[in-house]
């Protein structure tokens, strides 16, 4: 039997060509190929006919933004967007300020890079703090301070619920209903909300939550949920079809709210950072294919 590289889940079919016109919406996030540096993942899209890269700033930082903006766009892509902003949650009001200020620098980056997304992480609960309602607080205070700045700049903060299980430590918001409430004061073109599978599969109110979403839909990241989870729960992603979310599912709420943009593969986990990256990403192509569209 033939298994796709590296999952090792049976193939379901051939891997689409450069060109095709079924890959005109894919991205591929650069931690799906964690190892590789910034050049390397730019030609690696570009050789595979994968037209659209998410960047991360850490990479994009050690090559030089202006330099890495010329790079994606001397290769024919685009940038689907930068991630990541957020960590907002610092009691400390020197951090908090110092968020604000980073987080400042990193608006002023996805608009150097061509991207209007900048993607936040929000941040968790600070260190030996119990005040959830505190920490989400904090988060709508930085929000609207950094959003007419967002704008000022043709970015859009997008707001990342994530998984219950990275409350504590990553994200204080946990479902696209909380993320939607958290950006409706502000304009849509200045704060959206990303919906990731691995991230909101699980919610029971997702395809409520989805629809009214609508317009505020900014990003849209797939990668699948696979058990048992590993010891760093972080690195628990896995590629689509070999877990237990129904992407073409979720894809068609988000296409149904007018969601038309990109479709980011970005995946944490170590046997796929440690797998060839072109076997990476032929096994994307063909389990984007084959199980998103």
């Amino acid at each position: 039997m033939e298994y796709d590289v590296p999952t090792g889940a049976p193939a379901a079919a051939p891997t689409p060509a450069a060109g095709d016109p079924r890959l005109s919406r894919l991205s591929l996030n650069q931690k799906t190929v964690d190892r590789l540096d910034l050049p390397a993942a730019v030609d690696l899209c570009a050789r595979h006919g994968i037209p659209a890269i998410g960047l991360w700033r850490e990479p994009v930082t050690a090559y030089g933004v202006r330099r890495s903006a010329k790079l994606v766009r001397d290769a024919g892509l685009r940038v689907s967007s930068l991630c990541r902003g957020g960590f907002l949650t610092a009691e400390d009001l020197p951090l908090f300020r110092a968020a604000i200020h980073a987080n400042q620098r990193a608006i002023l980056e996805a608009a150097e890079l061509g991207t209007d997304t900048l993607v936040m992480v929000v941040g968790g609960l600070p260190a030996g703090s119990r005040d959830l309602a505190g920490a989400r607080e904090r988060v709508a205070d930085a929000i609207a301070e950094l959003a007419p700045f967002a704008a000022s700049q043709g970015v859009r903060l997008a707001l990342e619920p994530m998984h219950p299980m990275f409350c504590a430590d990553r994200g204080v918001l946990s479902t696209v209903d909380e993320a939607v409430a958290m950006a409706a004061p502000h304009p849509v073109e200045s704060v959206g909300v990303v919906v990731d599978t691995y991230h909101v599969w699980w919610d029971p109110t997702v395809a409520a939550a989805i629809a009214a979403a609508g317009d505020r839909i900014a990003s849209f990241q797939v990668c699948d949920w696979v058990v048992p989870l590993p010891a760093d729960t972080l690195l628990g992603r896995g590629m689509m079809g070999d877990g237990h979310i129904d992407f073409r599912a979720l894809r068609g709420m988000v296409d149904d709210a007018g969601y038309s943009g990109d479709i980011e593969v970005e995946i944490f986990n170590a046997d796929v950072w440690a797998a060839d990256a072109d076997e990476t990403a032929a096994t994307v192509k063909r389990r984007y294919t084959s199980e998103v569209l």
